[in-house]
């Protein structure tokens, strides 16, 4: 019964610690949202499409579309604290 509390306690801890920052705003119509796994063992893909989806509904709040501006992500390999993360800085702007 220890050994399963231990390794409970030890997923709830884990699965806390990833970030996400929401829609920064930085001026001028422009926005930063940012994603890190919890671990080294999640993919790039879902942290990605979870910040250009909160992107993509921050502009349609407002009825406009995404430029994406600037896309940073962690490099492999993903060990001690280096754990998969993107950065999407982009703005919202009129349709053409």
């Amino acid at each position: 019964m220890n050994k399963s509390l231990g390794i409970i306690s030890l997923v709830v801890f884990i699965s806390g610690c990833a970030v996400n920052s929401g829609i920064i705003p930085m001026g001028n119509n422009t926005y930063m949202v940012s994603r890190q796994a919890a671990t080294g063992f999640s993919g790039m893909g879902t942290l990605k499409a979870e910040a250009m989806k909160e992107a993509y509904s921050q502009c349609i709040q407002s009825q406009k579309a995404v430029k994406i501006i600037e896309e940073i992500d962690a490099k492999p390999p993903f060990i001690l604290g280096n754990y998969p993360k993107t950065e999407i800085k982009f703005k919202c702007v009129a349709e053409e």
